[in-house]
């Protein structure tokens, strides 16, 4: 568990007693977890007993949905493939105050979601992630770990630092937040379209690091280092794209820029010492380049416009979205 200091002990204990008047949502995304989904199911409802465990089934082979419903877990289905399908039905279906969505693989500890929803309550949050200790260095294949990190790294620097850990798949959501993102992901890049929402609309986020376990044995993950890892990459480039697109359109626009004057540099020095151009065609070619390349700037500019439009009418929805179910 984690250490709390007093003070924010006495901060939770109020969030605590706020959570009893409220409907929590435990949601679990899974394919192909018989190994583990009772235990995760029977951990969570201990954990939050008045709390309702949804189990998601996406095409599982095995008895993953009769173990889950064995267990207490309300179960559904979503036939297709990928977690950003699963979650996106479960957010339109399930109707709560507080969501808290968890993998079934039992590698996140269930004691802590009384933390992340208390969290959510005190901090007054919109999402809170539970960030994984160690998630770049242990209990992962190298390559998951080295790209875990470097997604982190770059996520950084292109949308923020209020995340450090944006693969995580242990996090609390209110309501508000749920019913208003607009889910487009089918895969695991799910939760870097749920970050970078958060990041675009600047709603109050926190982290909760927390220690992550290994799978148990005979539990296999569902990742694959290279397919994933090029799934999220184009992911983030295609975030990029409709979130920042000056600076998209305008790194291309910039790009070509420097390369046709790369090419007509030389142009420039012979005109200078003769007064001549005799590689026209070269010429031709720079000039076409700068002048698609001032159109590119000129696109993410007009595109940044409607960025800022959407951005105010995705705003506006939240706004408008009830914190409480039933209201």
């Amino acid at each position: 568990m984690l250490q709390l200091s007093k003070a924010e002990k006495a901060e939770m204990t109020k969030a605590a007693q706020k959570a009893k008047n409220m409907r929590i949502a435990v949601l679990v995304p899974c394919k192909n977890e018989e190994v583990t989904i009772a235990k995760v199911v029977g951990d969570f409802r201990k954990a939050l007993p008045t709390a309702t465990v949804y189990v998601y089934d996406n095409n599982s082979t095995d008895g993953t949905a009769v173990a889950a419903r064995k267990a207490g877990a309300v179960v559904g289905y979503e036939t297709r493939p990928g977690k950003g399908n699963v979650v996106r039905r479960m957010f339109a279906e399930i109707d709560a105050d507080i969501y808290l969505m968890v993998d079934g693989d039992d590698t996140y500890d269930a004691a802590n979601a009384p933390v992340l929803v208390n969290k959510l309550i005190s901090d007054r949050a919109d999402m809170v992630v539970g960030a994984r200790i160690g998630a770049d260095t242990d209990h992962q294949r190298r390559g998951h770990a080295t790209g875990n990190r470097l997604f982190n790294v770059l996520y950084t620097t292109l949308f923020g630092r209020e995340f450090s850990d944006i693969f995580s798949g242990y996090r609390a959501f209110t309501r508000r937040f749920v019913k208003s993102f607009p889910a487009v992901s089918a895969g695991f890049e799910i939760e870097t379209e749920l970050s970078v929402h958060a990041s675009q609309l600047r709603l109050p986020v926190a982290e909760v690091p927390f220690e992550y376990k290994d799978r148990p044995e005979g539990s296999e993950s569902k990742l694959s280092t290279v397919r994933d890892g090029l799934r999220i990459l184009k992911t983030i480039i295609v975030l990029l794209k409709e979130y920042k697109p000056f600076w998209f359109f305008g790194a291309i626009g910039l790009a070509g820029i420097l390369f046709a004057f790369a090419l007509a540099l030389p142009l420039l020095f012979e005109y200078s010492r003769t007064g001549l151009v005799t590689r026209v065609p070269t010429a031709i070619l720079a000039t076409g380049i700068v002048i698609v390349s001032m159109l590119t700037i000129t696109a993410g500019v007009v595109l940044d416009s409607i960025r800022r439009m959407r951005a105010e009418i995705k705003r506006m929805f939240y706004n408008m979205t009830r914190t409480r179910a039933g209201e």
